[in-house]
């Protein structure tokens, strides 16, 4: 017992809440994000180095950091990546609590785990579950995990905390909750923030991996069918006439019969190609072309 309090005290000494302030006219508040956004992140540098979600600092004016005693300090983003979904932020201080992301892959379904969570400012919350899934996730919009941890362990914050497993190795960070589905918790495994490391912080984003196209559609599927559940106000698939309720017979050709299918046809292209659609609508087949952009234009 005493050594579980010993590894909970010191994943908690190393999560910080963040406090976001994102303007109205900001693109991602339009996809119920909002203005005032809190979150958790996990230190992993004693010089204020934070590692978190970039959905909960993504546009933001101000971010403000605070640690477990109660101190507030400003925060800059250091670092985005879109890709995978995590980000980087710094504040001036020293001599802090850290944690060492380590590799999920020794992640086993029913292995127990919890996570820790920002609740406001100072507080935390913890809880212990077990992995339930380890594969790969495809969302609504266009955004895939090749591999995520997903747990029964509850969050009881907005993404951002550290995932680990019953030895306190900081194995995930905590995305979203997925509550509707049976599976608490989608976690991002720290490796994916692991192989780039070092180029989000020389250079505040991926330059290792070839920019591909994105054309702002959410989508899903239904019997063998894609399925446009909307498209992001003023991108490019609203601008090039694509709606809500579009069923996505081909790209470029190709048939689609699953989201992850048409992810990889559009990631084929890279920002400024063209992205030939073929859709039905009312009955009637279509050909749309939607020329695809950096997602960093639209939200950067």
């Amino acid at each position: 017992m005493n050594s579980s309090v010993f590894l909970l005290d010191r994943v908690s000494a190393a999560v910080v809440g963040i406090h976001s302030s994102v303007p109205e006219s900001h693109p991602s508040t339009a996809v119920g994000l909002g203005t005032d956004r809190r979150g958790s992140g996990i230190l992993i540098g004693a010089d204020g180095l934070i590692l978190t979600v970039n959905y909960v600092i993504m546009g933001a004016q101000s971010v403000i950091v605070t640690l477990t005693t109660g101190e507030q300090h400003q925060a800059r983003i250091a670092a985005q990546d879109f890709r995978s979904g995590l980000a980087l932020l710094k504040i001036e201080a020293a001599n802090l609590p850290y944690l060492e992301p380590v590799s999920s892959e020794t992640c086993t379904l029913g292995q127990d785990v919890f996570t820790v969570a920002s609740v406001g400012n100072e507080g935390r919350r913890a809880d212990s579950g077990i992995v339930t899934y380890l594969g790969p996730f495809d969302a609504l919009w266009e955004f895939v995990l090749d591999r995520c941890v997903m747990t029964s362990a509850v969050n009881f914050g907005v993404g951002g905390g550290p995932l680990c497993d019953n030895k306190g190795n900081f194995v995930a960070i905590t995305y979203l909750n997925m509550t509707d589905i049976g599976r608490s918790i989608l976690a991002i495994p720290s490796e994916y923030f692991m192989t780039i490391r070092d180029e989000l912080i020389r250079y505040g984003k991926r330059i290792s991996a070839a920019p591909r196209a994105w054309v702002g559609l959410l989508s899903y599927t239904v019997r063998e069918h894609v399925i446009v559940a909307g498209v992001m106000p003023g991108g490019p698939s609203d601008k090039a006439g694509i709606k809500q309720g579009d069923m996505v017979l081909a790209i470029d050709g190709h048939d689609i019969s699953e989201r992850r299918a048409f992810y990889d046809a559009l990631w084929s292209h890279r920002p400024g190609e063209r992205v030939n659609f073929k859709i039905l609508r009312n009955n009637q087949v279509q050909t749309i072309e939607v020329p695809g952009i950096p997602i960093e234009d639209y939200f950067g």
